[in-house]
């Protein structure tokens, strides 16, 4: 490589960044969700509803894991995974 040819940075595609988005928000979400429910007392025969604070602690919890992740750790979960980041 000469010197006057520079490394673009590969360009990662938009389909894929809204994937990983979407199946981190559905991980965190359903995970978070059933744990904050056992604590809470919010599971059901279905799955788990939560209502008042532990909605919002689940919230909390979702909004955190992409903060947390995209920014101290280099990516989220399924960024990794699928090279999205």
């Amino acid at each position: 490589m000469s010197q006057t040819e520079t490394a673009q940075p590969k360009q990662i595609s938009t389909a894929r960044k809204v994937f990983a988005a979407i199946l981190d928000f559905l991980f965190i979400f359903i995970v978070s969700g059933y744990v904050v429910a056992l604590f809470a007392g919010g599971t059901t025969s279905e799955g788990f509803e939560l209502k008042g604070g532990p909605a919002f602690i689940v919230f909390a919890i979702v909004v955190l894991y992409f903060i947390v992740f995209r920014r101290f750790l280099g990516g989220t979960l399924f960024q990794r995974l699928l090279g999205a980041r």
